[in-house]
């Protein structure tokens, strides 16, 4: 096992040298990877995005045959910008235990894992298949998951559960809530604010806008689900960022407010969101254009982020708990790229190697306790998929 420690400490470093942020291009990293596999003998099947900068990368071992297992995680990291880091944190250093760097628990840890244990796969007498797969812009909205799942659907085979490596310190989370990250543009008419009435404010109506938010926000907050796992146990929001206005003498032109909403499972964010909509056609509108015929508001979905179900009689629960023995389970409020796998029909859980809490902070960092537990895990899953 310390050999293979060893191994995966290598690769970590070199994964932790690329500086992958979301939402830039990521064909290094890929590229990377790409030579590695075909070092050890496994040719990998790549997809791109529109422009051609940023690729998912997925490789099967072992039999071409449905069945298997998949282990997912996001080539992207979040950035650095504004953080005081103790070194580069594109250096990855080992200290006290710990492995830190940018990204090296969320999740090239879990990356670096799924390398490593490639030769190990292949000496494995698998009756079911292994893939491992990587995506892009994770952090910024799940872009590439969907386009990997897809993917892999088409060209096959087939996996019957998927692992989303995200750090869960190695406890089994069977569900999450969904995402739609938003943004609401108002346009208005910019007039001298000594007279507000010849204008349309856009701020104003921005705020209006904002309320109608609000108070959906409190009427899901006082009516929980009392025997949801989740916490909050109810669809949240959340107002992000307003930016509108040029001066305090005019009446704002143009406003835009970036947003998020977060159902629970189970329920439909395009409901709220015709809620919404319906506002804004049936008490907005009428007033801004009445002063301003070509005001608009438009709300545009920048990223949906699918929940996933805690489903405890789910195939990817059963298999790990069959692998580990573990009897329990949780769920989050916080998305992953899981819900985009168990959409297309691949039932997913989400098990990875070590704590959110270090994740996205100055000297992140993962122990190395938590990398040889992962290790163990997917030796585990090989012996079970070679039973």
């Amino acid at each position: 096992m310390q050999q293979l420690v060893e191994t995966t400490k290598e690769i970590m470093a070199r994964l932790v040298g690329f500086e992958s942020l979301s939402g830039e291009p990521n064909l290094d990293m890929i590229d990377y990877i790409k030579s590695y596999l075909i070092g050890l003998g496994v040719e990998p099947m790549i997809s791109h995005d529109e422009t051609g900068e940023k690729a998912n990368l997925f490789a099967v071992i072992g039999p071409n045959v449905d069945g298997g297992v998949l282990f997912n995680g996001h080539t992207d990291v979040v950035p650095t910008l504004g953080q005081d880091w103790s070194q580069d944190p594109f250096k990855m250093i080992e200290r006290d235990g710990r492995l830190i760097g940018r990204g090296t628990v969320d999740m090239k840890g879990f990356l670096a894992c799924s390398l490593a244990m490639v030769p190990r796969f292949q000496a494995a007498d698998l009756k079911k298949p292994i893939l491992i797969s990587f995506c892009y812009d994770e952090e910024i909205g799940g872009f590439g998951a969907p386009i990997l799942a897809n993917d892999i659907i088409e060209r096959g085979p087939k996996p019957a559960v998927a692992i989303v490596g995200e750090p869960t310190t190695m406890i089994l989370v069977s569900g999450h809530k969904a995402g739609l990250e938003l943004r609401t543009e108002f346009t208005g008419f910019a007039a001298h604010a000594s007279d507000p009435r010849k204008g349309v404010n856009a701020v104003e109506f921005a705020a209006r806008f904002i309320n109608k938010i609000i108070e959906i926000a409190n009427r899901c907050s006082i009516a929980p689900y009392h025997d949801s796992p989740f916490e909050p146990p109810y669809t949240t929001f959340n107002i992000g960022t307003l930016n509108g206005g040029v001066a305090r003498n005019i009446t704002a032109n143009a406003c835009a407010l970036d947003w998020e909403l977060r159902p629970m499972p189970g329920e439909d964010g395009q409901v709220i969101l015709a809620e919404l909509q319906y506002f804004v056609d049936s008490e907005l509108l009428p007033l801004m254009r009445a002063v301003y015929p070509d005001a608009s508001v438009k709300t545009a979905v920048e990223a949906d982020v699918p929940g996933l179900s805690a489903d405890e009689s789910s195939p990817a629960v059963q298999f790990i708990r069959s692998v580990t023995g573990l009897n329990s389970s949780e769920v989050v409020s916080f998305g992953t790229d899981a819900g985009h796998f168990d959409r297309v029909g691949i039932s997913t859980i989400v098990f990875g190697p070590g704590s959110i809490e270090q994740a996205h902070k100055p000297d992140e960092y993962i122990e190395l306790s938590e990398i040889s537990n992962c290790l163990t895990f997917m030796q585990q899953v090989a012996d079970h998929l070679s039973e």
